[in-house]
């Protein structure tokens, strides 16, 4: 089965991430999660934004990177909201990546060298009125990379919350992160079936 590298968002590794994890493991896949805020957990968005600025997020993505670099080549990163920063970058730019799963949030590819490796998948979910992911560009950077990449596929959801696929947020939207579920363990079956064995 597929080795999945999963990177929190903005609250910090919240049980809802883990949980998330844990489905996968569950469905066969090794999961790796590693706590990008050493240990800060926020009550609120704003709380763990400021945390993430302050650290920087060169430090946050250099933590990811740093995650990644204990583990084989052959991933599929995942990002949630924030955790797209080491996410992207990892998929565009360390050779074997398997996949990348983009939750919540997109930057351009140029934000990380300007071109997508050819052969490595793409999904990215988010809310189609989620006023981050639609509302400051992320889903116009989906778009603009979905044209780009043969095999990548953009998926929204109705409604305006941000953050939907946790499940111990307010924010969560049980319907809407079941979906998103489904569509990604499909993806890690597609991803390791058509990968093949690790070189």
């Amino acid at each position: 089965m597929a080795e999945v590298l999963v990177f929190h968002h903005g609250h910090g590794l919240t049980a809802g991430v883990r949980e998330f994890a844990e489905r996968l493991r569950r469905s066969g896949h090794t999961v790796h999660a590693p706590d990008l805020y050493e240990g800060q957990l926020f009550d609120s968005l704003e709380e763990g934004a400021g945390y993430a600025e302050n650290a920087g997020f060169d430090t946050i993505i250099a933590r990811g990177t740093a995650a990644a670099e204990e583990l084989p080549a052959e991933l599929v990163y995942v990002g949630f909201s924030l955790g797209v920063l080491p996410a992207q970058k990892l998929a565009q730019t360390r050779p074997g990546a398997r996949g990348a799963l983009l939750l919540e949030a997109c930057v351009p590819i140029s934000e990380f060298g300007g071109a997508w490796p050819r052969d490595v998948p793409v999904q990215i979910h988010g809310m189609d009125a989620d006023p981050f992911f639609a509302g400051e560009g992320d889903v116009d950077a989906a778009r603009a990379l979905v044209e780009t990449v043969t095999d990548a596929e953009l998926f929204l959801y109705p409604g305006g919350r941000h953050l939907f696929t946790d499940s111990s947020l307010p924010s969560y939207d049980e319907q809407a992160a079941e979906q998103v579920s489904h569509r990604v363990l499909g993806f890690l079956d597609r991803v390791n079936v058509t990968a093949g064995p690790p070189l």
